[in-house]
């Protein structure tokens, strides 16, 4: 038998973004027990719980953003290793993901989380929707991306948000590509950069936690201020940013600097092989880390924890890039050729304190409304 589910999947290795607002609209995708080659091949043993037993089998609730993907592979052969039937509850964007937990919190969606990342998690601790568990086997580099002492979170995957350019816009106009975040205020760059809203779309936050890591939270209001006197135009996801007003992709719209990952121009590579038309402005990125965690009052606690293994388990980590396009946070995974070359992280990305994100995104959503929306 052949499993199957309904998923939006990112394309070209970039999030689709949906409302971050709250939604009550949940879709639930289910997932056939089933597994190929009946399960005796030779991947690692996913089916382990915590305590070193075999899984019991039952339904694993699994909630995520509405990008998650992984082979159906890989999915099939978890579920026939453990003996769960996975469920698998999609709320929308991260932002409306924790908002759902935080909502739910007394009578969870789930037993698992995947895809509250930093701009989200120390709302998610803090309203206490996560049980503390920490992989025995998770991957050495992934302890960089801890949020709290408790394991509240597991690192997962984790990607460079920044700005991008079409080099041959750049070249045939005959005016040199902008480099930095300054660099978008000059009239030379009137009306050429296409960004998402922060109150609609995950990189749409990440690009304002960008500004504000970028110039303190005094002063990224005024470069906002400067952004919008030289023409920025706002729309409210990255598909319509990238695939309609940007010219460097199919849409072949009339903007060469649009809001991305830096990953994406690796999806632009020409079949054949050869430079793609776009890059990453790598002195603008905001780093975007992805989490999973077992969530408080879990009905499946020992499935929620396998479910956590398997996430940073070799094979899982090894699919991440072309499944979601962000970077695996085990770095000792071989990325896909292309990447070396044209999606590599930023050296210095802007940062901002998940704690200092949490106690003032809301403000920051708004002022920025008022500033750059009126």
């Amino acid at each position: 038998m052949t499993s199957t589910i309904t998923r939006r999947r990112p394309t070209s290795g970039r999030r689709a973004a949906s409302a971050v607002s709250a939604t009550t609209a949940v879709a639930t995708l289910v997932l056939a027990g089933c597994s190929l080659g009946g399960g005796d091949g030779g991947g690692a043993d996913v089916g382990a719980t915590a305590n070193g037993g075999a899984a019991g089998g039952g339904t694993l609730t699994v909630v995520t953003h509405d990008s998650f993907a992984l082979s159906q592979e890989l999915l099939d052969q978890f579920e026939a290793d453990t003996g769960y039937q996975l469920e698998m509850v999609a709320p929308g964007d991260g932002g409306a993901l924790v908002n759902q937990l935080v909502l739910t919190a007394d009578s969870p969606l789930g037993d698992v989380v995947y895809g509250i990342d930093n701009s989200f998690a120390a709302r998610a601790i803090d309203a206490g929707v996560l049980e503390p568990y920490t992989p025995a086997d998770l991957p050495t580099s992934a302890e960089q991306h801890a949020v709290d002492d408790a394991g509240s979170l597991t690192p997962v995957d984790m990607g460079d948000v920044c700005l991008n350019v079409d080099h041959q816009w750049f070249t045939e106009q005959g005016v040199p590509e902008p480099t930095t975040l300054e660099d978008l205020t000059d009239p030379a760059y009137k009306d050429l950069l296409v960004v998402t809203n922060p109150a609609t779309s995950s990189p749409g936050l990440s690009f304002l936690l960008a500004t504000v890591g970028a110039f303190g939270e005094d002063g990224w209001q005024q470069y906002w201020e400067d952004l919008k006197a030289n023409g920025v135009k706002v729309v409210e996801g990255w598909s319509d940013a990238y695939y309609v007003d940007f010219s460097g992709s199919e849409g072949a719209g009339p903007r060469p600097i649009v809001l991305s990952y830096a990953s994406s121009p690796a999806a632009e590579v020409p079949e054949g092989g050869g430079e793609p038309r776009t890059g990453a402005m790598l002195d603008t990125c905001f780093r975007q880390v992805e989490y999973a965690g077992v969530l408080a009052g879990a009905e499946n606690p020992d499935g929620a924890r396998a479910f956590v293994d398997f996430l940073v388990s070799p094979e899982v980590q090894a699919d991440i890039p072309g499944q979601m396009y962000m970077y695996p946070v085990d770095d000792t995974v071989e990325l896909p050729e292309a990447w070396a070359e044209h999606a590599p992280l930023a050296e210095e990305p802007f940062a901002v304190d998940p704690a200092t994100i949490s106690a003032n995104r809301e403000e920051w959503i708004s002022t920025w409304s008022e500033i750059v929306i009126g």
